[in-house]
């Protein structure tokens, strides 16, 4: 165990993020076996959800959850699962007065 003030913060600190990150892992592994075990929309938004809330945390880079997004894409391809995209409303004509 650390002795200098500052070292016993930062070990602390370092057990907190370690959970943390451990944490986010194990998310991203149970939603992407979800996925593998039953293939559907509601599972492959929730595993691409979870590698990118992984993303935004900094756990892993932008690339890797690039190819981790494109696995789990070629899978639901492969299984004919289609992600509904979010129906955005009709832009308006631009008026001209």
């Amino acid at each position: 165990m650390p002795i200098i003030k500052s070292a016993i913060k930062r070990a602390k600190q370092t057990l907190k993020r370690r959970e943390r990150n451990i944490s986010i892992k194990k998310d991203i592994k149970t939603a992407v076996k979800a996925f593998s075990a039953e293939p559907s929309a509601k599972t492959l938004a929730a595993a691409q959800s979870e590698i990118d809330t992984a993303v935004k945390k900094g756990l892993i880079k932008k690339n890797t959850a690039a190819r981790r997004k494109s696995a789990l894409s070629k899978i639901a391809k492969k299984a004919g699962v289609t992600l509904e995209a979010a129906k955005k409303p009709a832009a308006k004509p631009a008026s001209n007065s």
